[in-house]
């Protein structure tokens, strides 16, 4: 990506980390969507280094949460970019397990992939879990990093796979 996207991407984030978090007082139903920006590597562990930059969003209703044995789970939905024009739509679930500050946040989602200029997965279908690690730094607002695995778990002619890695900012509205 060129460096204007990415000079526009980290003034939104700024942007957005500097809003006034509203109380619950103050409005009818208070941060319940959380948006998390994210920016990394994708395809880390290639052999043939064609490594590519990855930008995303996505998005979780906070009202959905179910507090079950497994912990306290919600429905996500997002979307990555490649700087290869490779991307990828997903929706899942993830758990959220909160220490204190630090909140550690394995999730699991089944989405489309195109693979544009970038890396053949083998499948449109392909699945990705991660696991996050992040700290709430204000009210309302996490800082964290992430790592990923997208698989298609041999349903296609071909099982590559792709490792990422991204750095975290989410934010409740």
């Amino acid at each position: 990506m060129n460096n204007r996207i990415i000079k526009t991407l980290i003034i939104f984030l700024i942007l957005v980390g500097f809003t006034k978090n509203i109380s619950a007082d103050e409005t009818k139903p208070s941060d319940s969507h959380q948006f998390n920006f994210f920016s990394g590597v994708f395809d880390i562990n290639t052999s043939s280094k064609k490594s590519s930059e990855l930008f995303g969003i996505q998005h979780l209703n906070e009202d959905l949460f179910r507090d079950t044995f497994l912990g306290k789970l919600s429905p996500i939905t997002g979307l990555m970019i490649t700087a290869d024009s490779s991307s990828y739509f997903y929706t899942g679930v993830q758990a959220e397990y909160k220490i204190g500050k630090l909140n550690l946040v394995p999730s699991f989602a089944p989405g489309l992939y195109t693979m544009g200029d970038g890396k053949d997965l083998g499948s449109p279908l392909e699945f990705k879990s991660e696991l996050q690690v992040s700290i709430d730094i204000l009210p309302g607002t996490k800082l964290g990093f992430s790592q990923s695995h997208l698989s298609n778990a041999d349903l296609g002619d071909k099982n590559p796979g792709a490792d990422s890695y991204m750095f975290n900012f989410m934010k409740s509205f």
